[in-house]
């Protein structure tokens, strides 16, 4: 298919810094692709198995993380409290759903965001945009926002850390079903939904106690879960240095990430995005929105996956609370009339970012929500269906975005408000999003 990693170099490749030193960049390159990759091929295929069983409707699919990762959060309570929160999440959706869930961290590598500008201006100042701790520092100070090729191979360092903590939580039994109440954060007592919650899990041990009384034995299966990364595949450079071809498989793998999708400002077909993810073995995602119109839809399907393949194309649609019955019906009948094989996800969160008159971003947690629902609505009128969401969220008690159980207000938000980049839902607002989601999809 006249494909190779350095291909996407002959389109127009928009969101990328100007590194002023394009020696240091080759040679920062070249050093991350003789690194150890971070994922495995056979991990990734097992995704993309997972992900046709969620497009059969025989899965739920649940991607959650932050908008932007930073070098300084790559620490052990950090990555600890976001495990938990997408597993305790997961936890509510099996046992609501009655199905079982893939779980997709946004997290060991979404070191990079895009930006609408490519300088940002204060008191006068102008300097290159914030573009994550993979290309720069969020300080407005020349120094700090000079893009920086070495921060290349400190994200590797940085994801590879992470990974290797996830794993080894996992592989030691964080994640067993035999004992959820481990997972409780200390804060989480003081919630008003810890009532319902601590009824799921109870409702979870009797029944696993119920099942392994059957069985007499118990099921170790439930010892431990599988858990995938993903990222946004925005800075080429970095995603081409660690594509790879493995031994006895056909093909091309990005071994940065299990799950890389492209962005809506990078969805151009003769982009220099698509043009690389068209290559790949991975299971590709895409961001979708209200611009976007049949054609360009129907090409993004027959680019990314030219064989029509299950588990290979994820249409990730973020349209905002007010727009999405306008424009998600329409999308959903370009796919079906044309066959396409695609998994569906709702990403609730970017469509519903405003900024306040103080100049702070933030999103209502009863916008996601009604996203939220109005996705399975409209999924279920179209003879289509919902098979995950994407959350940009935190497993800490921050106060980013509005409502929720607490009814946060905007004067909530001076408090714990850390975000670089775009507001995250905080645990509870998680939580109870998880808690209507599994009464939604039953």
């Amino acid at each position: 298919m006249n494909w190779n990693p350095e291909s996407w170099q002959t389109r127009s490749a928009v969101q990328q810094p100007n590194y002023p030193d394009s020696a240091a960049l080759a040679r920062a390159v070249e050093s991350l692709r003789g690194l150890p990759p971070l994922v495995t091929s056979w991990e990734v295929d097992a995704l993309r198995t997972q992900l046709a069983e969620a497009e059969a409707g025989k899965r739920f699919v649940l991607q959650g993380g932050d908008c932007a990762e930073s070098f300084a959060d790559c620490r052990p309570e950090i990555i600890t409290n976001r495990l938990k929160v997408l597993l305790q999440m997961s936890l509510v959706l099996v046992h609501g759903m009655k199905m079982r869930v893939t779980r997709l961290g946004r997290f060991a590598g979404q070191y990079a965001k895009p930006r609408s500008a490519d300088t940002e201006t204060r008191d006068g100042v102008t300097l290159p945009a914030y573009r994550g701790d993979l290309v720069n520092a969020p300080e407005f100070t020349p120094q700090a926002r000079i893009p920086d090729p070495q921060r290349l191979i400190e994200g590797h360092t940085r994801s590879a850390m992470t990974i290797n903590f996830v794993r080894g939580l996992i592989d030691g039994g964080f994640a067993d079903l035999h004992h959820p109440e481990y997972w409780d954060l200390a804060w989480v007592g003081h919630s008003p939904l810890a009532a319902e919650y601590q009824a799921r899990v109870d409702a979870i041990g009797d029944s696993l106690r119920f099942m392994e009384r059957l069985a007499g034995t118990e099921l170790h299966a439930f010892n431990r879960v599988d858990f995938h990364t993903s990222h946004e595949a925005l800075l080429l450079w970095y995603e081409q240095a660690q594509t790879r071809q493995v031994p006895r498989k056909i093909g091309w793998y990005n071994l940065s990430t299990h799950f890389p999708w492209i962005g809506m400002r990078t969805a151009d077909l003769d982009g220099a995005h698509v043009e690389y993810c068209r290559g790949i073995a991975n299971p590709v995602g895409v961001k979708i929105g209200p611009a976007i119109d049949e054609a360009w839809l129907l090409g993004l399907c027959r680019t990314l996956n030219p064989d029509n393949e299950a588990g290979r194309l994820v249409l990730i649609h973020r349209m905002g609370a007010g727009e999405i019955a306008n424009h998600l019906p329409r999308l959903i009948e370009t796919v079906k009339r044309e066959g396409r094989r695609v998994l569906w996800l709702s990403d609730p969160m970017h469509g519903n970012t405003q900024t306040l008159g103080n100049g702070i971003k933030t999103r209502r947690f009863d916008d996601i929500l009604s996203e939220v629902t109005q996705s399975f609505d409209i999924h279920a009128a179209c003879g289509s269906r919902l098979g995950g969401v994407h959350l940009e969220l935190t497993g800490e008690d921050v106060t980013e975005c509005l409502g929720g159980a607490r009814d946060l207000t905007e004067k909530d938000l001076e408090r714990a408000y850390r975000s670089q980049v775009d507001p995250r839902l905080n645990y509870e607002q998680a939580m109870e999003l998880a808690l209507k989601m599994a009464a939604l999809r039953r």
